[in-house]
């Protein structure tokens, strides 16, 4: 139902979705880059939950949850992706020491656990949130790494924003046809609806990590709090017809 609505509202059906377009849901535009912010969003929430104990329930399912997603987005590669994948890898060690500071360019590097990110920050007010990565191994040790890029709403000082020394290239985009794939796949919507629940679970975890909410209550709970919540309590069996 969904891909019909954004369907209808590009009224011809392109073999690439052009960014900024409406996907037929109020206030909710077409996704420039889907695959690499989902990828970018689910590693970093990955590296997030390691600062909640393995045994929390929240933890478990969570990270159950984007590692599905993270492999579902992974598995789905652009046309042309191979090859912008060794040209951005043979950025990332060309440019380095300009992507390591922050002073020098729109460019910069950011390390999430193993992969390094190349993060563009522009000085627009849009709120976008782009991010390319190649998932190629990059690193002269063999440890795992990914070059890419993200756009963000925010704005770095102290560059000059018209001085571009990397000339960074952006990851090619999927076809419709490979993000419709990826909907069904994911069974949350739209894309750029998925994009949104990532989001949100990656700010929710800073509150979740403040309030240490694997740790036991301060007050425990009233003897039988919950008991009124719990499974066959209301109805315990299964209802008998009504007498003829």
């Amino acid at each position: 139902m969904r891909a019909t609505m954004r369907m209808l509202a590009n009224i011809k059906p392109e073999r690439f979705l052009e960014a900024g377009n409406p996907t037929g849901l109020t206030g909710l535009f077409t996704h420039p880059s889907p695959r690499s912010t989902l990828l970018y969003l689910y590693s970093s929430t990955l590296e997030k939950l390691k600062a909640i104990p393995e045994y929390s329930v929240y933890r478990q399912s969570t990270e159950a949850l984007a590692k599905h997603r993270y492999n579902a987005v992974d598995s789905i590669k652009p046309p042309g992706y191979e090859e912008w994948a060794k040209r951005a890898k043979e950025k990332v060690w060309k440019y380095r020491s300009v992507l390591m500071d922050q002073n020098q360019g729109p460019h910069r590097i950011d390390t999430v656990g193993e992969s390094v990110y190349v993060v563009t920050e522009g000085p627009g007010e849009i709120d976008e949130r782009v991010i390319e990565r190649d998932g190629q191994d990059q690193t002269p040790s063999g440890s795992g790494s990914n070059a890419g890029t993200v756009n963000q709403s925010s704005q770095r000082r102290g560059y000059r924003s018209d001085i571009d020394e990397t000339n960074w290239e952006p990851e090619p985009p999927l076809e419709a046809s490979q993000i419709l794939e990826l909907e069904n796949q994911i069974g949350g919507g739209l894309i750029e609806e998925v994009i949104q629940v990532a989001e949100g679970e990656l700010k929710l975890l800073d509150t979740m990590i403040q309030s240490k909410v694997w740790e036991e209550l301060e007050e425990k709970a009233p003897q039988g709090q919950w008991e009124y919540f719990s499974r066959d309590q209301h109805t315990p069996g299964t209802q008998e017809p009504p007498n003829k």
